[in-house]
């Protein structure tokens, strides 16, 4: 965070406006200057003296625009600097609120002339608010110039804080849903990570709820997008779409019915009925650039996923068979599922069969966090009772002890 260190007597918000109308008005000649540059001086002191700190940052921000072109970005940012500061000056955090709304909206006008110094004055203006909500305001103020700007590397760092910012900002329903449908097109712009844009995509999904019909509609798109991204995404083999009304809606759209039909076999069935699923719908897979041969692989490898849920002792026929494969490959497949970490298990080349000792659950739902809580539940009993017999052997061996002792003496 840029700080103001005064350098001359006079005060940096009077100098930052008389460096900005000598600048303004250089072109207009010296009398025509020197008559303008007072007169905004003057008024300038005169909002600090009323504390009309609003208009003071209105007057500051016009002069800084005009320049913006014309001073270095050094200059700028400490014009800019001063500008900022300024709503620490108002009592009220309402009027926080619209000096922060003002100096925003007015930074981020033109966001294609010098970008990344308006982003850096945005996070200036974000470090010096207080009010959770005037935070978030700046900040997603600042994600949409760095789109518009197109420097959205330089927010993409603040991503991974957040966790933190959400349970700082305590945001609403319509608030949640701005900011994870803006990361996530950041991220997938980007091209950082299809997993992480997938991840906020997701949150921007569970967003929604049964009883949120009317709007829940305005969903149909990113949840038809969150369903193309996990089918292409080659190493992503788990996720809750299936539960989430704002996918199930999908099943009976007219439009996006076999969109929800793909994510159905992806998450619950088997390679052949993503053969049926294709035989007729190869043109819809193309269209949202699925490739046939990447989807066969993954489906292969949920299927054999599928099994191990199923099978503990799977026999080699029934794993070619339903990744419909040759015999010389299913111990290859196996390797690949165990490589993914869907699957942990130990190949008995000898019978024939493969032993599955864990795998993964494709669909992540209500049902699966009900049996891991009952399995945690469980494993706390268990805890509960070692430590109670520990405790109680421990009480035993003291007596024992005590005892020993006595008899000595």
């Amino acid at each position: 965070m840029t700080t103001v260190v005064p350098t001359s007597e006079e005060d940096p918000v009077l100098s930052a406006v008389r460096f900005t109308a000598d600048l303004s008005w250089a072109d207009a000649g010296a009398d025509v200057a020197e008559e303008q540059v007072s007169r905004l001086c003057v008024e300038a002191q005169d909002c600090m003296l009323q504390n009309r700190w609003l208009d003071l940052a209105s007057l500051m921000l016009t002069s800084a625009d005009i320049i913006f072109s014309k001073a270095s970005e050094k200059d700028l940012e400490c014009v800019y600097t001063v500008i900022c500061n300024l709503v620490n000056k108002p009592e009220g955090l309402g009027q926080v609120h619209e000096m922060a709304e003002l100096i925003s909206t007015k930074v981020t006008q033109q966001p294609n002339e010098k970008p990344a110094l308006r982003l850096k004055i945005m996070f200036n203006l974000y470090n010096l608010l207080e009010s959770p909500y005037s935070r978030f305001f700046v900040y997603m103020k600042a994600l949409n110039m760095a789109v518009n700007g197109k420097v959205t590397e330089h927010v993409v760092p603040s991503f991974k804080k957040m966790d933190g910012f959400l349970r700082e900002w305590n945001l609403g329903v319509k608030d949640q849903r701005q900011l994870f449908l803006t990361v996530a097109n950041i991220l997938k712009e980007n091209k950082i990570s299809s997993k992480d844009s997938f991840k906020f995509l997701v949150k921007y999904l569970a967003t929604f709820s049964s009883e949120d019909e009317l709007s829940m509609s305005e969903a149909k798109e990113e949840a038809v997008r969150a369903i193309v991204e996990f089918v292409k995404t080659p190493d992503m083999f788990q996720c809750d779409l299936l539960d989430m009304p704002a996918v199930a809606q999908l099943e009976k759209d007219a439009k996006y019915a076999q969109v929800y039909q793909l994510i159905n076999i992806f998450l619950t069935q088997r390679l052949d009925a993503y053969f049926d699923f294709h035989t007729a719908n190869s043109t819809l897979l193309e269209s949202y650039g699925l490739v046939h041969e990447d989807c066969i692989e993954k489906m292969r490898l949920m299927s054999l996923v599928d099994l191990g849920k199923n099978e503990p002792q799977i026999p080699y026929s029934l794993i070619r068979d339903t990744l419909q494969i040759e015999d010389n490959e299913v111990e290859l497949w196996v390797v690949k599922a165990i490589t993914a970490k869907l699957m942990d298990c130990k190949i008995d080349q000898m019978n024939q069969v493969v032993l599955v000792s864990r795998w993964i659950e494709r669909r992540f739902g209500q049902h699966q966090w009900q049996a891991l809580r009952m399995k945690l539940a469980s494993w706390r009993g268990n805890i509960a009772n070692v430590m109670s017999t520990i405790q109680a052997n421990k009480i035993s061996e003291d007596g024992v002890q005590a005892t020993q002792g006595l008899a000595i003496h």
